[in-house]
């Protein structure tokens, strides 16, 4: 039996636009043979609207495709495969030490730091709301039972903004695409959240897409950081080593990388 870590682009979305294309399809054809008569100007104008309508549908759609296809688990590419594996190479804790993952979806990630760490006790975090409505707890459960890992890991609903847990928690933080996708107009303060969390001496790794419109200037966040006292911080591109830049372009990754440090 395998895992099922489903997909970043919900098939669902998919969905929905090919639904929406096909009905603003029928409609251009309502009016453009007259079956609704309103008049020969408004229904050539109507006509000319949801053809446009239907095009722009089913090119949002077929991109959505490209993105479920190379976003598979079991395609071709597999590139959520590999940026989670890669994520999770720089998730180093100590023997038996614990690790929160931010954001844990179906629990990809918490089970590839589970198995990069053999003896650590894994968590993973997520509100799974209803814009991932097949992610849920009970799906990473079962996939770290099917990966063998489920004796070490442990998931909960909480919410990134305002982790449920005491300052210093944690020997390792992880995270991968979570917090550019909540909306704020802080993202660093939430990144200062997770670094409460995080026992002196422990390291951290967050992938995400941090463009200045997302974060603001990170590279006075990693200052900010090191001024507080922080051992290690840098801020590692992965656009050209988790994917190839032309990829990270074409599914709007760019900006990709990894704030890692050690507090």
């Amino acid at each position: 039996m395998k895992p099922d870590y489903k997909n970043w682009m919900p098939i669902q979305m998919i969905i929905g636009f090919l639904v929406g294309a096909i009905i603003f399809f029928i409609l251009s054809l309502i009016f453009k043979e007259n079956i609704l008569v309103i008049n020969q100007g408004w229904n050539g104008i109507l006509f000319v609207i949801f053809l446009v309508l239907t095009i722009i549908m089913a090119l949002i759609c077929l991109y959505m495709y490209m993105l479920y296809r190379a976003f598979d688990y079991n395609g071709g590419r597999k590139l959520s495969k590999e940026i989670i594996e890669k994520t999770a190479k720089f998730s180093r804790v100590v023997e038996e030490g614990k690790v929160l993952d931010i954001g844990c979806g179906s629990g990809a990630l918490t089970i590839a730091v589970a198995k990069e760490n053999p003896k650590s006790y894994v968590i993973g975090l997520d509100r799974w709301g209803k814009e991932y409505a097949s992610f849920n707890k009970k799906l990473c459960e079962d996939n770290a039972k099917i990966e063998g890992v489920s004796a070490r890991t442990e998931f909960i609903e909480g919410n990134a903004v305002k982790l449920p847990f005491k300052d210093g928690s944690f020997d390792a933080i992880v995270s991968n695409y979570c917090i550019h996708n909540i909306p704020s107009r802080d993202r660093q303060k939430i990144l200062l959240e997770a670094l409460r969390t995080l026992k002196k001496g422990g390291t951290f790794a967050l992938h995400d897409i941090y463009s200045r419109g997302k974060y603001g200037d990170m590279d006075g966040f990693v200052d900010k950081l090191k001024s507080k006292g922080y051992e290690k911080v840098e801020l590692i591109d992965t656009t050209d080593k988790f994917m190839k830049k032309r990829e990270a372009s074409l599914y709007f990754l760019n900006g990709s990388g990894i704030l890692y440090g050690k507090k």
